[in-house]
């Protein structure tokens, strides 16, 4: 377990400054070391390159292998590579298992395969399932040899569920006992332990072939009357997961009931490990990470990864775009005759297709939200359509008189004004109802709901609304 100190709590922002002087530093006075044609050239470089790689491993040293973790995904690469190379090993693993997917392959990249396998050593068999998908299979191999009997049976245990299942973020250590004995027992039971494992705020009650009778708060144990058999004590109502379930659904759990713990048990409710809080903290954020790259249409990248990289992430959507933007295009040009006619429907019409793209983005958003916190369910999902449409058409009826009292004043013609209005009625009424069926028809189809609607809805809402502000004005107008 890894403690963290008052050092160790200073800004994270102020920890990452003071590496990239100190990397600075070192560049600039190598830099003149080689310029110098002097003797001792190369000693003199040594000992300059010492000093300053010295007192960069210690403040690394002296960072929590999380902060150690962020400062080198905020690293260009060449020098994440060099801070790497400085980190004391013991603390490898731990590091790998805080960076982002992308920054990890980096780092792995630049490993030797035994460095990896004694960065692995130090890490729980929960730990390892994490990692050990991105080793190679020689590497793989090979650490799977040096593990126990019992540890091999946890890491392929863990490897067996796919990784947005509670099964692959099972911590296996945990404390078990009986409900026969008293609390008095169970109290020297614990003195034997060293330290008991991260986020043990409950032992769980089993019987001889480990099904799970109950649990047991440590902080009841401690205020109970230590006669009292653990069966008088425990708490029979228990949050229990299994290992097929979604991870985004147990850390919703979590953050409903206030968790810190809980028991994962198999179909004969037989425990096979826990869940803690730490592991659904990082379910909740990576999701949410990945819902912000999604909506874009991205995928998670290494912030620093090289440009052909970081522009083939971005290829599919762009050329998504392309496409989209080429039927704008045409729905313009097949107007042509009509804004040529009357100028002024070059400068308005971008405002409907605008207004309609930020109207779609906010109903887009509640209606991602909702799938993601599953407040959304096929019984409401007709009701909630009625309602975004009822807003679409009250917001389209106020603020397009607004645009159209606008468009009139400064035209001078009444039925521009109107067809302004009409205009943004109809456009946010299509955004609001692209905002609703474009996240549930991908959450349909078994795809993430996030991944590409912004994309997607601005493409409709720009179309659409050239469509129907030019085809109103040709009907109205001309």
């Amino acid at each position: 377990m890894t403690i963290v100190t008052r050092k160790q709590q200073e800004s994270l922002q102020e920890s990452l400054q003071q590496v990239v002087r100190l990397l600075d530093r070192h560049r600039v006075v190598e830099d003149m070391v080689h310029r110098q044609d002097m003797a001792k050239h190369e000693l003199v470089e040594q000992l300059v390159h010492k000093q300053n790689l010295v007192e960069l491993q210690k403040k690394l040293a002296s960072l929590h292998p999380a902060d150690v973790a962020h400062i080198l995904e905020a690293l260009p690469l060449f020098d994440r590579l060099l801070v790497w190379e400085l980190v004391k090993s013991e603390h490898d693993g731990e590091i790998l298992l805080e960076v982002s997917d992308a920054v990890r392959e980096s780092l792995l990249a630049d490993m030797e395969n035994y460095e990896i396998i004694a960065a692995a050593e130090h890490l729980d068999a929960d730990e390892l399932a994490d990692l050990v998908p991105d080793l190679s299979s020689e590497v793989r191999s090979e650490l799977l040899g040096g593990l126990d009997e019992e540890e091999r049976a946890q890491l392929q245990s863990a490897l067996s569920y796919p990784e947005d299942e509670v099964g692959s973020l099972m911590d296996f250590e945990m404390v078990t006992i009986r409900d026969d004995v008293t609390l008095e027992v169970v109290l020297r039971y614990l003195r034997r332990f060293d330290e008991l494992p991260n986020h043990t705020d409950k032992l769980f009650v089993v019987d001889h072939e480990q099904v799970l009778k109950g649990v047991l708060a440590i902080n009841h144990l401690l205020v109970s009357d230590p006669d009292l058999t653990v069966h008088d004590a425990m708490a029979t109502d228990v949050v229990t997961f299994r290992g097929h379930d979604d991870a985004g659904d147990a850390a919703q759990a979590f953050e409903r009931y206030d968790l810190v713990s809980a028991p994962v048990v198999d179909s004969n409710h037989k425990v096979i490990g826990r869940l803690t809080v730490d592991m659904m903290v990082d379910v909740i954020r990576e999701e949410s990470d990945a819902e912000v790259l999604s909506l874009a249409g991205l995928k998670e990248e290494d912030l620093f990864s090289s440009v052909w990289k970081s522009a083939k992430n971005r290829w599919p959507w762009l050329a998504v775009n392309i496409c989209t933007a080429f039927v704008a295009s045409r729905v313009i040009g097949a107007f042509e005759e009509t804004i040529t006619h009357l100028v002024a429907l070059a400068a308005l019409m971008p405002i409907v297709s605008g207004i309609g793209g930020n109207t779609g983005t906010q109903t887009i958003t509640l209606i991602i939200r909702g799938l993601a916190l599953g407040q959304i369910t096929p019984s409401n999902s007709g009701r909630l359509i009625g309602k975004e449409v009822g807003i679409a058409l009250l917001n389209g009826l106020v603020w397009g008189s607004v645009l159209g009292v606008i468009a009139w004043l400064l035209y001078r013609q009444i039925s521009l004004g109107v067809v302004m209005m009409a205009a943004m009625m109809l456009n946010l009424l299509v955004a609001a109802l692209v905002g609703i069926l474009v996240p549930l028809t991908m959450q349909k189809l078994g795809r993430d709901p996030a991944y590409g609607s912004s994309v997607l809805l601005t493409a409709t809402t720009d179309s659409m609304g050239f469509f129907i502000f030019l085809g109103l004005a040709s009907v109205f107008l001309m």
